[in-house]
């Protein structure tokens, strides 16, 4: 209950599509309500206004930065100061400013969805990495217009077997994918920020940041997105790269630079790509829809009917827990030091 025996409420930014039951489930710890917003300088004024007093818990999707925007500083200081609790439906939450979010008194603790996404988006990178190896886009491009494989049939395509993986970002997603990268044949190496136990890496041999560009085959980006990472790949990281590397991405778009990404295509110094996630989404840059050997999925890494209901029980859960036990089930790791 809150202060004035009132039921606390929790807000929902978004909408939930599979684990509808659950969420309404929610209405026996608290009032669940919605903002009438429909934009960020709205929903500001929304909570300027009290409208969204005695919200304890938040529950917010990707695509609910439309209504929002990033949950910055500025959002931070207007969100209601009863609001104790923002549950992220997702993996990555580089639109969620952690330190403004911790250095509020007192803190708004954040969770994500660390492990609910790992099979769906390893399935995903393995497509992609197979897709861009095999050189298939074009031909599938072809096949369409009526010309079969193509005139003139395009450059054969290369095997995954032997091939060396380099991974860049060893966290759940990272390890899923080297398990079925092995199946396929390919000879896994990893660069993460730090070096795992043996393990967790499963045996995969960790090299330096410089020795994955240069050894690496295919190079799949696994890493989150924050000021660290942000264009991490670019002009002078391709320069590094052997050539007629095929490079994939799954992560987020902004850890590479697309631009830098185009010239090292049409240069020949990538021999092809694969991305399910770009920097300006849903804007592409026009470099790469040219391009008929980059494999283009729309952000479609989680979009299953399992992975997302798995992700939006998940989110359910962390506020259940954190209304009735004061802990979240997944807190990010930049708030493990929070009291």
């Amino acid at each position: 209950m809150g202060s004035n025996g009132a039921k606390p409420k929790i807000l929902l930014l978004g909408k939930i599509d599979h684990a509808k039951k659950s969420w309404d489930a929610l209405s026996e710890l608290g009032e669940l309500v919605e903002p009438t917003a429909k934009n960020r300088t709205e929903f500001i004024q929304e909570c300027h206004d009290g409208k969204l007093d005695g919200v304890v818990a938040a529950y917010r999707t990707f695509t609910s930065v439309d209504i929002t925007g990033l949950i910055d500083e500025e959002l931070v200081s207007a969100l209601p100061s009863s609001l104790k609790y923002l549950a992220h439906c997702g993996a990555g939450y580089d639109q969620i400013d952690v330190h403004a979010c911790s250095a509020r008194n007192p803190p708004l603790r954040i969770s994500n969805v660390p492990t609910a996404v790992d099979d769906a988006t390893a399935d995903v990178t393995m497509f992609l990495i197979i897709g861009a190896l095999r050189n298939f886009n074009t031909s599938m491009q072809a096949l369409r217009e009526g010309k079969w494989r193509g005139k003139p049939a395009p450059a054969l395509g290369h095997d995954p077997q032997g091939k060396v993986l380099g991974i860049l970002g060893m966290g759940g997603i990272g390890r899923n994918l080297k398990k079925k990268a092995e199946a396929f044949g390919m000879k896994v190496i990893y660069h993460n920020r730090r070096q795992l136990s043996e393990e967790l890496s499963g045996g995969a041999h960790y090299v330096t940041f410089d020795e994955l560009l240069s050894t690496s085959d295919v190079l799949s980006l696994n890493l989150p997105l924050n000021k660290n990472t942000r264009h991490i790949i670019g002009k002078p990281e391709f320069a590094k790269m052997k050539d007629g590397i095929v490079v994939v991405n799954s992560a987020r778009g902004a850890v590479m630079d697309e631009a830098a990404l185009v010239e090292a295509l049409d240069s020949g110094k990538v021999l092809s790509a694969g991305l399910d996630v770009f920097e300006e989404e849903p804007k592409v840059h026009p470099g790469l829809l040219r391009n008929p050997n980059v494999m283009l999925v729309p952000h479609m890494g989680t979009y299953t009917v399992e992975t997302l209901t798995a992700m939006e029980q998940w989110t359910i859960d962390n506020i259940r827990l954190g209304i009735k036990t004061g802990k979240l089930k997944s807190p990010v790791p930049e708030q493990d030091n929070l009291k």
